[in-house]
């Protein structure tokens, strides 16, 4: 399966819809301005579009919630290594309370790996981030980041935004 996102005004964005109606898009608002976000086995229908292969996922996708993307930069020798230890990680996501989603995205150019996780509320991936599951996932965090990171993964978060039909 694949995944593709691509950045721009909300207007221009919703026009997506119109012109494909066979592909279920999800508008996301953040600081950033606003992202649609689509999967499955559909083409690349951005212009200017990041694609993605979805190794991971968990969950479905929903029209409401909190999104939380970790882009993480892998060099071209820690792509195999990056991938295990992600496999290997026995995630507690899905019991959480307020989770929804969970994808891990290999991109298809470049090299900056995304980890999707969305949540019903900011507040619910907030006790998530508090919480013993997230810490011992995380337990090497403020250690020296694995050799395989090519530059310093940053977070970007999202509003769902619920369109009126």
């Amino acid at each position: 399966m694949n995944a593709y996102m691509t950045n721009g005004t909300y207007d221009f964005l919703r026009k997506l819809e119109e012109k494909y109606p066979d592909i279920p898009f999800y508008f996301m608002a953040g600081s950033s301005g606003t992202l649609a976000y689509y999967e499955g086995r559909h083409k690349n229908v951005f212009a200017a579009g990041r694609a993605y292969e979805v190794l991971e996922q968990g969950g479905d996708m929903r029209e409401t919630g909190f999104v939380v993307m970790n882009n993480i930069p892998v060099t071209d020798d820690g792509t195999a290594m990056f991938e295990e230890r992600f496999r290997q990680r026995k995630s507690e996501l899905d019991s959480m309370p307020g989770f929804q989603a969970f994808r891990l995205l290999r991109p298809k150019k470049g090299n900056t790996y995304v980890v999707i996780t969305q949540w019903a509320s900011e507040a619910n991936f907030n006790n998530w981030k508090d919480s013993d599951a997230f810490k011992n996932q995380h337990q090497h965090g403020l250690a020296k980041p694995p050799a395989f990171f090519a530059d310093k993964p940053f977070i970007t978060s999202y509003q769902m935004i619920k369109e009126e039909k």
